[in-house]
């Protein structure tokens, strides 16, 4: 009897807690990307996203600068810091529009599918935190911007200090939520 009111008690807040997530889809267009975000607590979320991104080598005196698009994946857990703050200011704060801090995960092919660029590895990646913000216009346009720092690495067990620069415009599929 126990474990049938366990099992009862823990479906209830399992379905009252996805109740009250929120969930948002985009397309991103200045590197194309899907991308998908979904809330974990109120002020937490998880966002993946799978697309495209843009590597650039600046010019040394021996080489030529060089630039490449590359197909990857990243995945943030994202915890929006401001949105009391913005709410009181009657800003909105529905579809995740905030500031936020995150820890950012991403992996990237090794050879570009448009560009010079030749990273000379099978695939590459990027952990560490980020800083962050997020806007939802009642278009449903969407601005997003990351920037952090962090260990990059590769197949060749080569691990260095890189920095992170996202930049994403797209629209949020779907009807806009009332805040």
């Amino acid at each position: 009897m126990k474990k049938i009111l366990l099992c009862v008690s823990l479906f209830i807040g399992v379905t009252s807690f996805a109740q009250e997530t929120t969930s948002q889809l985009s397309l991103n267009f200045l590197m194309p990307s899907v991308e998908y975000e979904t809330a974990i607590s109120k002020n937490s979320t998880i966002d993946a996203n799978l697309g495209f991104g843009f590597g650039y080598h600046d010019a040394s005196y021996l080489d030529e600068a060089e630039y490449g698009i590359y197909p990857g994946f990243e995945a943030q857990y994202r915890y929006y810091y401001n949105l009391k703050k913005r709410l009181e200011k009657g800003k909105k704060i529905s579809e995740n529009s905030g500031n936020y801090i995150a820890l950012s995960a991403s992996v990237s092919s090794g050879e570009p599918i448009i560009g010079d660029m030749r990273l000379n590895n099978d695939y590459s990646g990027f952990v560490g935190p980020v800083w962050g913000l997020q806007r939802v216009y009642k278009s449903n346009f969407k601005l997003n911007l990351n920037l952090g720092f962090g260990m990059g690495f590769n197949d060749r067990e080569d691990s260095y200090f890189a920095t992170h620069i996202g930049l994403q415009l797209g629209f949020k599929l779907g009807k806009e939520k009332q805040q």
